[in-house]
């Protein structure tokens, strides 16, 4: 068995929120490398999405363990540290401890794991975004798994014609459903088309229950008690065989769908897929970026990685986001660029709006 973890964090912006300084990358790699040449690890490969470091491993250790999730911690407190030197924006940003307590849930960064049987050929997904929140997979892995205009795999793929199952969570109350696809579909679209509450943590083939698809589910403002950054979620999708083909897993990807986040995570902006290297966002700190490296592992080994979305295929995405971010910006503080009140509560906004409330009288 082979456990594929992705864990992230925003340890610093170089300049500002819009990127990552080298050195940060190199203290991440030199990390892990040290890790691997231990055994700790089978392969990582070390990337960014915008301001966020992504470390990604193969190890046999299984889900959540502690050797592997304090590797990342440390990390992600060595990076820091050089953050700190280099007076980077928002150096340590996602470290809400100062502690390590075992795992990372829970302690500001984000994480999605999965442990497997790897398949004669194990082509892997992952995507990593910026400047958006959790709950924002759920449109593509909707699409992605249970919608045959997207996938036409569901149809005549006899080995995914009996669909895959989702599980849900409600990030609020911590709690969570399974539904299965596409008998209840209509049930589970009624809840993550709200994905400030629900998102979609785990996607399992059916009827076997192979897993498919895991995300990043952290909400940091649930767990600092107040805003402190967006969450910044990532994604891990298997494919090929019992599951959507490369193309069907990219496909949704080519809409530039709303988000939440975008400037001090208080805005709906579009979702840009882009290359790594132009996951910068700048323009009002967006918008909000989706990267994807693709790789093949053989024998737990990290082949590739292949920048998925350096494609000009991808283009037109990235004009309708453009022409998207014009017509939210030119909203400005208004709704819908603006997000919803219930939705602000757990931005900055209480601490401009507390004074307004000796203000309020009864109307007449």
């Amino acid at each position: 068995m082979i456990t594929l973890s992705v864990i992230k964090a925003d340890i610093g912006g170089y300049v500002g929120h819009s990127s990552m300084h080298p050195e940060l990358i190199a203290k991440g790699q030199k990390n892990l490398e040290k890790a691997k040449a231990k055994g700790l690890l089978t392969d990582f490969h070390v990337t960014r999405c915008g301001d966020d470091l992504q470390l990604i491993m193969t190890h046999e250790q299984g889900e959540g363990n502690e050797r592997v999730h304090k590797l990342a911690w440390d990390t992600f407190m060595d990076c820091t540290a050089i953050a700190k030197k280099l007076k980077l924006h928002g150096a340590g940003q996602d470290m809400l401890s100062d502690a390590f307590s075992g795992n990372v849930k829970g302690m500001g960064p984000g994480s999605a794991e999965m442990e497997f049987e790897e398949r004669g050929s194990e082509p892997v997904l992952i995507f990593m975004a910026d400047k958006t929140s959790s709950g924002a997979w759920n449109m593509p892995l909707y699409k992605i798994f249970a919608d045959p205009f997207n996938t036409i795999g569901l149809v005549i793929a006899e080995n995914m014609h009996a669909g895959f199952s989702f599980e849900v969570h409600e990030m609020k109350k911590h709690r969570k459903m399974i539904f299965d696809a596409p008998e209840e579909i209509y049930d589970m679209l009624a809840l993550i088309g709200a994905p400030g509450r629900y998102a979609v943590k785990a996607v399992r083939h059916r009827p076997s229950g192979e897993i498919a698809a895991v995300s990043s589910t952290d909400k940091l403002y649930a767990i600092a008690g107040k805003y402190v950054g967006k969450d910044d979620p990532v994604l891990i999708v298997r494919s090929q065989g019992s599951f959507p083909a490369v193309g069907e897993v990219l496909e949704p990807f080519a809409f530039a769908q709303a988000v939440q986040g975008w400037m001090r995570g208080s805005h709906f902006g579009p979702l840009m897929p882009c290359s790594i290297a132009q996951s910068n966002p700048s323009r009002f700190d967006g918008p909000p970026r989706v990267v994807c490296a693709g790789f093949q592992l053989s024998g737990g080994m990290l082949v590739g990685p292949l920048d998925m979305f350096d494609d000009p295929s991808f283009d037109e995405a990235r004009r309708q986001a453009n022409i998207a971010g014009d017509y939210f910006r030119r909203h400005g503080p208004f709704e819908p660029h603006r997000l919803p009140l219930e939705e602000m509560e757990y931005t900055t906004m209480p601490k401009v709006t507390k004074k307004l409330r000796g203000r309020c009288v009864p109307i007449d």
